[in-house]
């Protein structure tokens, strides 16, 4: 039975609301457009929806305010009635083009902003909601999630606020350490992978792809990626390929310690179309020396997806290493926010990860298992037309399939 022929025989366990904070307002819109037009046909197929106060509506949005003073402290302001609901809020803590004036002067939002902002949310819906949710796609300070001597713990101490608050479940998108889930362990942590929507977007650029080992291969870009290389590459029937880091440990920049060289570990990559599977760009100079390395080595093509990618040192070096034909496209997700500039690009294509998100967000208010809603295997496999053996031709889908979300 699929998860939609579940849902549809289970009542939700409250009226369905979203919030958003300011800068997730794109994401949790495209959000509700998916949750409406689900809840929509469900109720069109099977009368007995309609039963259900508040299941059918024209929007789930929460009419939210997050305001600032002149000294930049802020406030949350609901002005509707929450009492009752299952209310989820979307929160994009990367999109650093929101600002706020201090004193006259510009400031952008950092996570920090954003995470303040998430917690004065919870605080206006004041203990009313029957369950709180909070959607955090890029999990905040999830870099900081381990300790090597006197240093602070960001991701275990803000899942600790977020439990203390009241958040039920905390629902995010590949997670850089799913470890973290730990700090929290009464509390409902989901982490989800892209793994289909990278290859939907891979076959919508390079529909010719082919899926073996002799012709495609995967690569993760260090040690902690290789659990999403094993997956896909499983998943396909290719090979896989990893670079580790050989860093110099005597020096400290920009709170890191600098790579000296990557080193390769696998089979040839000469002939081979290579994707690089990762969870964040960042500056991006680590996956452009990838990209390079696997190109010297006489690459066909080089497709690089990256659940979030932030060009937190701009697009320059990339537009570069494009013209020079270092790599053939960049895919990203669009679960956090992501510059104009970037969707103009020639490389750039999109992982659409909104109905995804609806579904995870319906299935929640349903109260159902997860499992098949994370397991993505079968969709790929039918969408490959894989059964048992790798993929040994060109997979072809039509424009209806590819657009299909």
């Amino acid at each position: 039975m699929s998860v939609a022929e579940n849902q549809e025989k289970v009542l939700p366990v409250a009226p369905l609301k979203i919030a958003y904070l300011e800068g997730s307002r794109p994401i949790a819109k495209q959000i509700n457009a998916s949750l409406v037009k689900m809840r929509s046909a469900a109720a069109s197929h099977d009368k007995s929806a309609l039963t259900v106060q508040g299941y059918v509506e024209p929007s789930y949005l929460l009419d939210t305010r997050l305001t600032r003073y002149g000294t930049g402290e802020g406030k949350a302001v609901i002005s509707e009635s929450v009492r009752g609901t299952d209310l989820y809020i979307i929160a994009d803590v990367m999109n650093y083009s929101v600002t706020y004036k201090v004193c006259g002067r510009i400031n952008h939002m950092s996570p920090d902003n954003h995470f303040q902002d998430l917690k004065r949310i919870i605080s206006a819906a004041n203990g009313k909601a029957y369950r709180i949710s909070v959607v955090m796609p890029f999990l905040y300070e999830s870099r900081q999630h381990k300790r090597a001597g006197r240093e602070s713990l960001d991701a275990a101490m803000a899942l600790r606020e977020l439990q203390n608050y009241g958040v039920s479940e905390i629902v995010t998108f590949d997670a850089h350490d799913p470890r973290v889930r730990n700090a929290v362990p009464l509390r409902g942590f989901d982490n989800f992978m892209p793994t289909y929507q990278f290859l939907r977007a891979l076959l919508k650029t390079a529909p010719d792809l082919q899926f073996d080992s002799g012709h495609f291969m995967v690569i993760s870009p260090d040690e902690g990626a290789m659990n999403r290389a094993v997956y896909f590459s499983n998943i396909l029937g290719a090979d896989i390929g990893m670079f580790y880091k050989r860093r110099d440990y005597s020096r400290v920049v920009n709170g890191k310690n600098p790579i000296v060289a990557h080193e390769f570990l696998g089979d040839t990559v000469e002939g081979k179309d290579c994707v690089i599977i990762d969870d964040m760009i960042s500056s991006g100079g680590s996956m452009l020396d990838v990209c390079r390395q696997i190109k010297e080595r006489g690459a066909r093509r080089v497709f690089i997806c990256t659940t979030f990618g932030l060009f937190t040192d701009g697009f320059a070096r990339f537009d570069e290493y494009y013209e020079k034909g270092m790599f053939d496209r960049l895919i990203t997700t669009n679960l956090t926010y992501r510059p104009p500039e970037l969707l103009r690009k020639p490389y750039y294509e999109t992982a659409n990860m909104y109905k995804y998100m609806a579904n995870i967000i319906n299935t929640l208010n349903h109260n159902q298992s997860m499992d098949k809603v994370k397991s993505t295997t079968h969709k790929i496999t039918k969408m490959l037309g894989k059964v048992q053996e790798p993929v040994a031709r060109p997979v072809v889908l039509d424009q209806d399939d590819l657009d299909k979300q």
